[in-house]
């Protein structure tokens, strides 16, 4: 795949004094005036459960919620940062932006709610699912156009807990991002591609990520104009060429598909608690493996992911048996 940097730093490199040190941050500016859209969804429409699955823990600084019921997100677009905040009033959709993305945000706003999914298109073969869809007819499966924002967090998922790598997300944008543009002092815009490259190893130590996973960031951000092509591909095809980078597995491309394409059918294999939560919820088996969980999840052929996402939204899971998992940190190293 093309689009590597050139020249390009290796860690010898960095180790010699190329280093990335964050610019002093100068006071936010006074915001603009937002750009502003506002539009009326023609169906149900649940902004939690549509954008729920882009927050990467309460911490999140690329993602807030007010306690007036809007969402904010900031986030890297093919024209620049921008800050999105949606907010939902009976059946109309207000939104603003700010930033050199705004534009582009306000523009795929029904997709990123939900726009071009299509929930007629899943039947429920089982109660569980049958209830739980009646129960949230607001879910929508979102669609950001946006491959690096989902694939860096979920690589950063690989094989920790998840606490382990919403702090590892927190550390790394906030030390190496920017202030989101717009008047939300708390939102950060993750690092550009070339940033995420010149990160040095012992801040990847810090945040507590190893150095298979950090390879794995770096790989792929020096590609990551041919990854954000997959966001206009069929998801099966879209994981056909996250995977192409060594270190993303079926995992991780299923979790990004999942946000950057609205993968209804990209169901999330090799995971720890998954299968065991879905044989639960389907068959009384807690113990089942992947085999097991696709064999229950063919009748949904097609709306996989869908299927997994109303079982996880059922609260229908397995109960604890044991102590709750206590992460590592290899920071303390």
């Amino acid at each position: 795949m093309a689009g590597r940097y050139a020249p390009r730093p290796t860690r010898t490199t960095v180790r010699g004094g190329q280093v990335a040190i964050p610019a002093a941050r100068s006071p936010r500016a006074p915001a603009a005036a937002p750009r502003t859209r506002t539009w009326s969804p023609p169906f149900p429409l649940d902004l939690g459960l549509a954008l729920g699955p882009l927050r990467r823990g309460p911490g999140d600084p690329t993602f807030r919620t007010a306690p007036d019921g809007s969402v904010w997100r900031a986030t890297r677009t093919p024209d620049g940062p921008g800050t999105l905040r949606v907010t939902a009033r009976g059946g109309t959709v207000e939104a603003e932006a700010w930033g050199a993305g705004a534009p582009w945000l306000l523009d795929r706003l029904p997709a990123l709610l939900g726009a071009e999914d299509d929930p007629s298109a899943f039947t429920p073969r089982h109660r569980l699912l049958a209830v739980t869809e009646r129960r949230r007819p607001g879910l929508r499966l979102t669609r950001t156009g946006l491959v690096m924002e989902s694939l860096i967090p979920s690589i950063l998922e690989q094989k920790v807990t998840t606490d382990e790598a919403y702090r590892a997300w927190r550390l790394l944008v906030r030390g190496f991002g920017e202030p989101a543009p717009g008047p939300n002092d708390r939102l950060y815009v993750m690092p550009e591609p070339r940033t995420w490259a010149l990160i040095p190893s012992w801040e990847w130590h810090r945040a507590g990520v190893d150095a298979k996973r950090s390879g794995t960031v770096i790989r792929a951000v020096r590609v990551a104009r041919r990854l954000e092509e997959a966001a206009a591909m069929e998801p099966e095809q879209a994981r056909q060429r996250l995977e192409l980078v060594p270190g993303v597995g079926p995992w991780t491309s299923a979790e990004t598909v999942q946000r950057s394409n609205g993968a209804p059918d990209a169901v999330t294999t090799g995971d720890y608690h998954l299968p065991g939560i879905v044989g639960y919820a389907l068959a009384g088996r807690r113990d089942a493996d992947d085999e097991e969980m696709l064999e229950l999840l063919a009748p949904y052929a097609g709306q996989r992911h869908r299927a997994a996402r109303l079982i996880l939204l059922s609260g229908h899971t397995p109960p604890r048996r044991g102590p709750r998992f206590t992460p590592g940190n290899i920071a303390a190293l």
